[in-house]
């Protein structure tokens, strides 16, 4: 049986969600939506903004001090080296076992060999006046400091010759 007029129907009594007004009548609502509308000298607030959903206020509701919630802690990229990354990259080279101290001398290394092998890689492509660094810029680059890449030689077609 459908509710008489002016009542709410019985599943949308409770209480409210998100502090929202409590189920009065309309007129006592759209009063108080007025009056917190004009408070902030915005006439258009949306419903979603008067029930507290929405883009949020980077968390200025605790202790009003304006800080996010969550800070994002910048960490050492390569620290997303993992020692499963680690231990593969030492399988392919034929290592069985690994210390556990080794991982962070790993890390250290290889961070030691790329920046030496983009510090020789960004002129190249600057030069080019390019964003994108190419395969061929890094086999280049491998070649000029004399550790080249088996595979990409310029005499290597794909077949053995004998």
């Amino acid at each position: 049986m459908p509710p008489s007029t002016g009542e709410q129907p019985r599943q949308f009594t409770g209480t409210p969600r998100f502090n929202a007004l409590s189920s009065g009548s309309v007129a006592s609502s759209s009063r108080s939506y007025r009056s917190s509308a004009t408070i902030a000298g915005n006439t258009s607030v949306s419903r979603a903004t008067q029930l507290g959903i929405g883009l949020g206020g980077k968390g200025k509701g605790l202790g009003k001090t304006g800080l996010k919630r969550h800070k994002k802690v910048q960490r050492d990229t390569i620290m997303g080296i993992t020692p499963g990354d680690i231990r593969r990259l030492a399988r392919r080279g034929g290592i069985k076992r690994i210390s556990a101290t080794v991982y962070n001398d790993v890390r250290v290394i290889l961070k030691e060999r790329l920046k030496l092998i983009l510090g020789n890689i960004i002129p190249l492509v600057e030069h080019s006046n390019r964003k994108t660094i190419s395969v061929t810029d890094v086999v280049f680059t491998l070649n000029r400091l004399g550790k080249p890449i088996y595979g990409f030689q310029d005499n290597f077609d794909g077949r053995h010759r004998t």
